[in-house]
């Protein structure tokens, strides 16, 4: 069994004071648009893509699939576990896609590579792509690669 995950920080938005409701700036938009185009060439057919309710995260995600759900579990603000929770990580079989927000992608990344909860780094518009799979019975989460929209 694999099952892939995807953590997708939104790209570049704009300031506001109400922060569900940030635009993506220009920069932002070509950085969603090119980071899909990459993963578009490379993620199974059947990929869930799921955004946090901010304005910013729905247009990042709608980049790779204008259908995309959408999960209070991904605001700004939410726990390592709630991200986990919305993609029933790792009982799920397929691929997901996360997108949200700094800094619980990076406290994601660092639980389940590295065990404990640590605030890792992610750029805007960056992914961690993260499968997990059973080697000789025994659970691991693998880092498949780790990308930004400059790399592209």
């Amino acid at each position: 069994m694999k099952t892939n995950l995807i953590l997708w920080r939104h790209a570049e938005a704009e300031a506001g004071e109400d922060d569900l409701a940030r635009w993506l700036t220009a920069r932002g938009q070509k950085q969603a648009a090119r980071m899909a185009d990459w993963l578009r060439e490379r993620l199974p057919t059947r990929t869930r893509v799921i955004a946090s309710e901010a304005l910013r995260a729905r247009q990042t995600a709608a980049t790779l699939n204008p259908e995309h759900a959408v999960d209070r579990r991904l605001n700004p603000g939410a726990a390592a576990s709630d991200y986990l929770a919305a993609c029933d990580w790792p009982e799920s079989d397929g691929t997901t896609v996360l997108v949200g927000h700094q800094p619980t992608i990076g406290r994601v990344a660092a639980s389940l590579l590295a065990g404990i909860e640590a605030d890792w780094t992610v750029r805007k518009g960056g992914i961690w792509w993260l499968q997990f799979r059973l080697r000789d019975g025994v659970p691991q989460t693998v880092l498949k690669t780790m990308l930004t929209p400059e790399q592209l």
